[in-house]
């Protein structure tokens, strides 16, 4: 049971993030119909609303709050910091069952939780791929039928995980989204409701957001509220280096 609810909250951080090792750059084949043309002007109207060019330009960024996690009807809270810098990233958690630390040091991941679960590449679902939006290799379409009447696009990465985005219409922001994923070779997916975002340095991050995964015969509930957001700060290489 405590190995389990870790791995949840391992994923529910790391989901959060955005930064890691770069995507293979196969050819790009986005879509011709009228349709994803659409999504396309539509995704660039959205990349717009959450800062534009700072989005796609962005060199740091630094996260820490609160998270409540529910597994298997039980709530478990926890604290966590991120850090990412380019390629590089450090997630710190801190729960009632053991601290957990992930760091990928722009050559391997290393960590000091249970089990030394590895993750998929964090640069491939969820928010922050919106500043892939114009990158040829991250395609965007329309989304697919199941989601009749909902304003959004899909950007799929050149793995194959995708992330359906739903767009606020007043707004013309993000406010939630559907992502599909592979952790050690099982199949997972993720949705996510943003409920409120915070403006910083003309970037719009999401502050506090409600979160579901499915993966495979665990499903986990997680609300996030971030507490200190920070855009473009000079981070050290120490950061990223795993203390003995």
């Amino acid at each position: 049971m405590r190995s389990a609810i870790l791995f949840v909250i391992i994923i529910s951080a790391m989901c959060l993030s955005a930064f890691a090792q770069p995507a293979p750059k196969p050819e790009a084949k986005p879509g011709t119909s009228a349709a994803d043309k659409a999504a396309r002007e539509l995704a660039a109207t959205v990349l717009a609303a959450h800062g534009g060019d700072k989005l796609k330009q962005l060199k740091s960024l630094t996260i820490s709050g609160s998270v409540d996690v529910n597994a298997f009807g039980q709530a478990v809270p926890a604290t966590f910091a991120m850090v990412f810098a380019g390629e590089k990233y450090r997630i710190d958690l801190n729960n009632p069952f053991q601290p957990i630390k992930q760091i990928y040091d722009g050559t391997q991941t290393l960590t000091n939780g249970q089990g030394a679960f590895k993750l998929p590449p964090l640069d491939r679902t969820g928010f922050y791929v919106l500043g892939r939006i114009g990158d040829t290799t991250f395609p965007i379409h329309a989304l697919p039928a199941t989601a009749k009447g909902k304003s959004g696009f899909r950007i799929t990465a050149p793995d194959g995980n995708f992330t359906d985005f739903y767009v606020d219409d007043k707004t013309k922001q993000v406010k939630g989204y559907e992502s599909a994923f592979e952790f050690n070779g099982t199949p997972g997916t993720t949705s996510v409701e943003i409920d409120k975002y915070r403006a910083s340095d003309g970037l719009f991050i999401p502050e506090k957001f409600a979160q579901r995964f499915d993966l495979g015969q665990i499903t986990a509930y997680c609300n996030f509220k971030a507490k200190e957001i920070a855009v473009n700060t000079t981070i050290s290489n120490d950061v990223f280096t795993m203390s003995k």
